[in-house]
């Protein structure tokens, strides 16, 4: 049975049959598969795509998000291939799509993640997943709106990358999420990931500074050498996937961020 929908470009995807043999590029969204109940059904995956760790070991890797492999993925013969606007290639999605099915996300913030899930749902009719899924992120979203609503708002930095030193910038999904924290990020330009010195950043007089643990792994050692130039600046170490993946990672996300306003 042909199945057509419009995927969050915009972009008309027209599938000859419901999928079941699915490649994701995203591993966040590779998540959110399995959380639907799609594990059997996915054929090919990133080797970024890490949860649940065992995935990589019975899935093919088809390369990584910027770069893959299409023999590979002809190998395969997928029946339809999940991408990002952010996270692949235009050209990915171009050589891809001349070829299969492919849907891309464009997630920018908490409704579009959940936008997503119900689209996946849709697809792959997994609409009870999807929707059980969708209704707990928004109860665990509303109960931190009511946790965070007399905190103060403390001006933020939040650093993804070292040598150069880079931050998550306005129009982010990380951004997003900071704003449901209460943190104003003191990058304003409207560059998304806005390159920056330790003495720029001092310039921007943050109250925090916050250093993922992803895409750069920042350890406890980059506080010290960061202390260095930014010593009355507080610094901590977050786990980058709470706020950058959009996927049913959101289910334990606000529970984390409740643990980050002590």
């Amino acid at each position: 049975m042909q199945i057509s929908f419009t995927d969050q470009m915009g972009r008309q995807v027209v599938c000859p049959k419901r999928p079941l043999r699915i490649i994701s590029l995203v591993p966040s969204q590779t998540e959110l598969l399995v959380d639907l109940g799609l594990e059997e059904y996915i054929v090919g995956v990133t080797k970024f795509c890490i949860h649940p760790k065992h995935l990589r070991m019975s899935k093919k890797v088809v390369g990584g998000t910027k770069k893959i492999s299409l023999a590979k993925i002809e190998a395969i013969k997928p029946d339809i291939i999940l991408c990002n606007k952010e996270e692949n290639t235009k050209e990915i999605v171009e050589s891809l799509e001349k070829l299969y099915p492919v849907h891309v996300s464009d997630i920018n913030d908490l409704e579009d993640s959940l936008e997503l899930i119900m689209q996946y749902g849709t697809i792959f009719n997994k609409l009870f997943s999807a929707t059980k899924i969708v209704s707990t992120i928004r109860n665990e979203a509303n109960s931190f709106k009511d946790f965070i609503k007399d905190k103060h708002t403390k001006k933020v930095a939040y650093l993804i990358w070292k040598d150069p030193y880079m931050a998550a910038g306005q129009g982010t999904f990380i951004n997003h999420m900071l704003t449901l924290n209460k943190y104003e990020n003191v990058f304003k330009s409207d560059l998304r990931y806005p390159e920056a010195t330790l003495e720029e950043i001092k310039e921007l007089n943050p109250d925090l500074l916050l250093l993922s643990s992803e895409p750069f792994p920042f350890k406890r050692e980059h506080i010290g050498e960061i202390k260095k130039i930014m010593p009355s600046t507080t610094i901590e170490l977050v786990d980058g996937e709470y706020f950058s993946w959009y996927g049913s990672r959101l289910l334990d996300a606000f529970i984390y961020f409740k643990s980050l306003h002590y």
